[in-house]
């Protein structure tokens, strides 16, 4: 098998677009790829002579004679890479693609240095510049705000957390560096404290490593670097996705509460902790609190985060909580209460491939972010896990490519194919490579579908979906010598559609109150690069020995942190504003179209809907200008409750003082920025929405998109604002259409447009 050329069946797949072109003979810059030169590391003048003489040979084989080769080359790759850059007509391109020596050809495109990119998608800046309107002009950056996050605490010695260019800290931060022995804060950096007595009152007792701040797992690091992190250029993950890192408010001040410990039941926190810590973030004088940690959905009573988030609102901070990765099951979103700001998971238009090519001439594309290639440019023998199967191990089990399951005298040499679930993806390769695997397919089955993961294997891996895994089942199946290649990953831009829902990304609606629509937003949290703790290894794995400063990780506790640093920028720009002002001002200027300008879709490539992403996918620069905002005080809050028949004892977990509760206050009366009808059954319903105009005079008219099954009116439709803070109430009315065939839920939207702005509330009716 070592004797394959990989041109005839690889190239098909890397030059498609190319060989799909018009034949005229228009010339372009290639680079022509031969793999790795025979003559080693430490080549002689001579071995380099050699190397660029049979560049000029090949090429000129083509073009007919050497000098002319020499005349199209401009670059010799003769010492570590083995190829040539060239000017080309089109057909010479094609039949050097067809060449045995050669192993691939490439158009020399333009490149721009990337950043970890989730930015510019957003549109905060375009190829390293700051756009004009980019809300990162008006904030400066975020500069002077202060984000903390509940967490695994911090790496301070990150550059992320670099205090070079700050000044004084603000004399309205009150909080302290209490990060133990050998931890220290700085300008940027200008908190730090953990809380572990909760641990403690439920582990009986820890060791010294509990006393500290220092962020022992990555995750912490990771989050708190994505809301406030400074600018970091050179950021990369193993040289993938290279650019400059940077937090949604990167001149913001940032502070770690650690409440999470690795060590613990897997990396658990105690509800005592957080709610110490949310109580001395509150009296350090924190603006934003970015909460990527949760539990299942709780009665807003009985959940202390909850608890302990309404009294940081009640004092002007917002707080920002992961939805939780328990998608795409129904009713599986957490952290739903109506004063949290709840984020799902999307993806970015950037992709970690790695290309599998067949020995049937199939290619395939997965997902990877491992560190290791294939130790040759050929093809491998390819096996199954089951396969592969060791004396007295179930086939079940080998499918799963647990610990013990595979016979090494079976696996050596070879690409083994295994299938995910039950065990962590890079513990699969760990047991693959144990068993002398050079490779690892990873092939999802029928539940996780499209979903394909990037993780940090230690050996060479592609993560490809349940359709493309049967393929390869099949063409295992039809040979008796089957193989196969992997390519080494490439970061991959531009890619549409995007944003695409995370499968994991949990879903309304909301199990606990379904008036109010959760989650509230989406934002990217599927292969995010941000700084990492070098006390951890990238995989999070024990048997992982390597250590870097940026990681790429995904979940929803990646897109939370987006949404807080995005909510630092707004509190700079509207430091008298409400959080539930900037939560609405995020919300209304959602966008529910991806990229391509077609709906956002999940990753089953169905349309997705408001259980799915909320509001839609945020928007930065138009929330700077929301042009109007749905408003909510405290008593709002408590009225709220009171609706939902929460007695005095209940409603003294959030208020001091002894509230009274409105009697006319109806739950359809809660002035949230969305819009969501329980039950249509008992007949028509009215709601009743305020909105607060915060930018000049201006009318505003009504535009509905009217959910299936449902007729609409709003009154009044047209709202004329004369000054700033000028507020109008108006009531929108539900009814069945007669004779309606459609039944569960159907979805719209509501949006009052004046010419600059729409202010859009997603609607979600159940019709039973």
């Amino acid at each position: 098998m070592e004797g394959f050329n990989l041109s005839s069946l690889i190239l098909l797949f890397f030059l498609f677009p190319l060989l799909q072109t018009s034949t005229i003979a228009t010339q372009k810059s290639y680079i022509v790829y031969l793999g790795s030169h025979s003559h080693g590391s430490n080549p002689s003048s001579a071995d380099l002579q050699v190397a660029t003489e049979f560049h000029y040979s090949l090429l000129g084989s083509l073009l007919g004679s050497n000098e002319m080769a020499k005349e199209a080359i401009f670059y010799s790759y003769n010492r570590y890479i083995n190829g040539f850059a060239a000017v080309l007509d089109h057909k010479v391109a094609q039949d050097l693609a067809r060449h045995p020596a050669v192993v691939s050809v490439h158009e020399n495109k333009m490149r721009k240095l990337h950043t970890t990119t989730s930015w510019e998608f957003l549109e905060l800046e375009n190829g390293g510049g700051t756009p004009p309107n980019s809300i990162w002009n008006a904030s400066n950056f975020g500069e002077s705000t202060i984000i903390a996050n509940l967490d695994t605490g911090v790496w301070p010695e990150s550059k992320s957390f670099s205090d070079e260019g700050y000044g004084a800290i603000p004399s309205r931060w009150r909080g302290s560096c209490e990060g133990g022995s050998n931890f220290h804060c700085n300008r940027k950096l200008i908190g730090a404290r953990y809380f572990n007595k909760g641990v403690v009152s439920l582990a009986g007792s820890l060791d010294i490593s509990f006393d500290t701040a220092r962020d022992q797992e990555g995750h912490g690091t990771h989050t708190l670097s994505t809301a406030g992190g400074s600018f970091v250029s050179g950021a990369n993950v193993f040289g993938y996705g290279n650019g400059t890192a940077k937090g949604g408010s990167p001149k913001a001040l940032v502070a770690a509460y650690k409440v999470c410990w690795l060590t613990f039941r897997g990396g658990q926190c105690s509800d005592a902790d957080i709610l110490a810590a949310i109580e001395a973030a509150i009296t350090d004088g924190v603006d934003v609190l970015s909460l990527s940690l949760g539990r299942g959905p709780t009665e807003f009573f009985n959940d202390v985060a909850a608890i302990g988030a309404f009294h940081a609102v009640q004092q002007g901070i917002v707080v920002v909580c992961s939805g939780g990765n328990s998608g795409p099951d129904p009713q599986s979103i957490e952290n739903v209460a109506p004063w949290l700001f709840t984020v799902a998971a999307s993806t970015i238009n950037r992709q970690f491939t790695s290309y599998v090519a067949l020995g049937n001439e199939k290619n395939i594309t997965g997902a990877s972010l491992s560190d290791k290639i294939l130790p040759a440019q050929q093809f491998y023998p390819l096996i199954t896990s089951a396969d592969a199967k060791a004396i007295n191990m179930s086939v079940e089990a080998a499918k799963l490519c647990v610990e013990g399951s595979l016979d090494p005298r079976k696996v050596k040499g070879k690409i083994i194919v295994c299938v995910r679930g039950d065990d962590a993806r890079v513990n699969k390769g760990f047991v693959a490579a144990k068993a002398g695997a050079v490779g690892m397919i990873l092939a999802n089955n029928e539940k996780y579908g499209n979903d394909v993961v990037v993780d940090a294997h230690i050996l060479p891996v592609s993560h490809i979906s349940y359709i493309d895994g049967e393929t390869v089942y099949k063409y295992i199946n039809s040979t008796k010598t089957p193989v196969a290649y992997m390519t080494h990953v490439r970061t991959e831009t531009g890619i549409k559609p995007a944003p695409v829902m995370a499968s994991f990304s949990s879903r309304g609606p909301s199990s606990i109150e379904e008036s109010i629509l959760k989650p509230d937003i989406t934002a990217p949290g599927v292969n995010i690069i941000a700084a990492y703790s070098e006390d951890a290894s990238p995989s999070g794995s024990p048997f992982d020995n390597r250590r870097i400063p940026f990681n790429v990780v995904s979940g929803t506790s990646m897109s939370c942190p987006h949404i807080s640093g995005i909510v630092g920028l707004l509190k700079t720009i509207y430091p008298k504003w409400s959080p539930a002002a900037i939560k609405s001002a995020i919300m209304t200027t959602a966008e529910t179209r991806a990229n391509d300008l077609h709906p956002i879709l999940d990753l089953t490539k169905l349309v997705a809907n408001p259980f799915a992403y909320g509001a839609g996918h945020v928007q930065p620069n138009r929330a700077a200008n929301p042009g109007l905002v749905y408003d909510l005080t405290t008593n709002d809050y408590l009225n709220f409750l009171c609706a939902r028949g929460y007695n005095k004892a209940q409603l003294s977990k959030f208020s001091n003082t002894s509230f009274v509760c409105s009697k006319s206050f109806k739950l359809t009366d809660f002035n949230y920025p969305s819009i969501s009808i329980p039950n249509m059954k008992s007949g028509p319903v009215t709601i009743k929405r305020t909105v607060k105009n915060v930018r000049s005079p201006s009318t505003y008219v009504a535009q509905v998109e009217v959910p299936p099954g449902v007729l609409i009116s709003v009154e009044p439709s047209t709202l004329k604002f004369t000054r700033t803070d000028e507020e109008k109430t108006f009531e929108v009315v539900f009814r069945s259409v007669a004779n309606n065939k459609h039944r569960g839920y159907v979805f719209g939207s509501l949006k009052w447009l004046d010419g600059k702005h729409h202010v859009r509330s997603s609607i979600v009716v159940n019709l039973g």
